[in-house]
């Protein structure tokens, strides 16, 4: 089990970094923003050739890829809505046991169909060299929906740490620093 969770670790520092970048697109988009507003009612000019179009087009790639690459290790900080009425009155393995269950026959199977739709998606995008449908958008499409294959490969991954540790949970493994990372604590 040990060697488990030292994969659960793993996947939980690589989603935390990967939401590190999601942060800086979040910060990105606020630039962004301000930009677009001082350009649009202030006149500050727009350089190398962008135009308000891309401007705004940027600005959701940057929120699409802000709630990208942070949903994963939203998913293990516990950030994702829970409905507890009666769950917070089971036991701690009885709560194990629905997270195991509950990721297993909703979470990873979601994460494998939207991986498995989007692909080709994404992929055919790329193909054809997909522009914005605006004469005066941004090209490259693809990477924008290339974003939902990412979006749920880390789903996917989250889904499989928490598994890792509600089965030590479940075992009477789980160090206690992690409980609250599995099951949620007092809201």
């Amino acid at each position: 089990m040990n060697s488990l969770l030292s994969v659960s670790q793993f996947i939980d520092q690589l989603l935390g970094r990967v939401a590190k970048f999601g942060g800086w697109a979040g910060i990105i988009l606020i630039v962004v923003v301000c930009y677009d507003v001082g350009s649009r009612y202030f006149g500050i000019p727009k350089p190398f050739g962008l135009n308000s179009t891309m401007i705004q087009e940027s600005e959701y790639w940057f929120h699409s890829y802000l709630i990208v690459l942070v949903i994963g290790y939203g998913y293990i900080r516990q950030a994702h809505v829970r409905i507890d009425l009666l769950r917070e009155t089971l036991s701690e393995s009885k709560k194990y046991w629905i997270e195991i269950i509950g990721t297993v026959l909703f979470l990873v199977p979601y994460s494998i169909l939207g991986i498995l739709l989007s692909l080709p998606y994404a992929y055919n995008s790329f193909q054809q060299g997909e522009i914005s449908k605006s004469q005066n958008g941004l090209s490259n499409i693809w990477m924008l929906k290339g974003g939902l294959v990412v979006l749920f490969a880390l789903l996917l991954l989250a889904g499989i740490s928490q598994i890792i540790k509600a089965a030590a949970g479940v075992r009477g493994q789980l160090p206690q620093e992690l409980k609250q990372g599995v099951i949620g604590g007092d809201h």
